[in-house]
Order: C-alpha cells, then structure tokens, then sequence
C-alpha cells in the first residue's frame, strides 16, 4: 500500500536522521572531556546538548524502532499462534494506542508552541538554552511514532484481511 511506503520512509528516513546525531553527541562529549581533564575548564554547554541530543536520537528512533521490530515484545505467546491471531492482537493493541499517541501529539505541539512563544529557557546551566527546539523533536517524534503505529495498524488488518500489500501496491 502506498500508504504505508510513504509513512515507512518518513519514519526511515527520521531514524537514519537520529542515528547521524551520535556525530555530535561524541564531539561534545569529546571535547567537554578534553576542556575539563586537560584545560581544566568544563564547558558550560556540553551537558544540555548532550542529553538534548540524545533525547533527540531516542525521539527520531522510537517509530523506526517499531518498524523494525525492535520495540520490547513477549514471545511466549506470539510464537505459539498463528499469523493472523497475532495481527488480530496488534490491530487490537494500535486501535487501544493510537488515540493516547494522538492526544499526546496534540499536547506536545501546545508544549512546543507555548516554549517558543514564551522563549522558555532550561534552567539546567550556566548556558540555559531555549528549550522549543528539543520540545519540537519530542512532537516529531511522538507524531512519526502516531503514523508508525497507524501504519502497523493498517498491515495487521491487511494481514486479517487477506489483502497483501503487494496486491494493494497494483491500485
């Protein structure tokens, strides 16, 4: 289903995306070792952008993460049934999901807004940054992981369906 291509390349794409912020983060890190234990003087910044850029590489890659299966799942009992009870399951899991995800994209984007609005600050450190733009990856990423799990939804019930997506692909 193109659909579902679409909405997998985007959360492709934010995933490789947040991979590529590790660069960063090992050279601030780099250099806030160096500033501290050779020069002596730590930095004022190395410490909110490293776990702002680490909190940016787990948003960006939590609906890839589902994409690929990598999220946290039991086994016991999903190995023992067959392909369709298991879709049945999951439809049933990212029907219950979907409006909390949704809800929650909803308020991260009036949390975003009202931090830019307001040029909210950390409070963390000497440096005390703006907040808004790690409080927009927060709402890029719960709203990658909202369509992720639209998605997913919309393969188990193709899979419950009997509608493969290569068939869908044709339309």
């Amino acid at each position: 289903m193109k659909l579902i291509r679409s909405i997998e390349a985007l959360t492709r794409f934010a995933g490789w995306l947040g991979a590529l912020l590790v660069l960063p983060l090992i050279g601030a890190l780099i250099i806030e070792v160096l500033s501290r234990y050779v020069a002596g003087r730590p930095t004022l910044w190395a410490f909110e952008v490293s776990y702002m850029v680490m909190g940016a590489m787990f948003m960006l890659g939590m609906a890839n993460a589902l994409r690929i299966g990598q999220h946290v799942s039991v086994d016991i009992v999903s190995l023992q049934l067959s392909k369709r009870a298991n879709a049945a399951i999951r439809a049933i899991g990212y029907v219950l999901f979907l409006p909390v995800l949704v809800w929650l994209v909803w308020e991260l984007s009036k949390y975003a807004l009202s931090a830019f609005e307001t040029n909210e600050r950390s409070g963390r450190s000497a440096w005390n940054p703006v907040v808004w733009p790690i409080f927009t990856v927060w709402f890029v990423g719960f709203a990658l992981l909202a369509l992720q799990v639209f998605a997913e939804l919309l393969k188990s019930l193709c899979l419950l369906t009997g509608r493969h997506q290569s068939e869908e692909s044709a339309e």
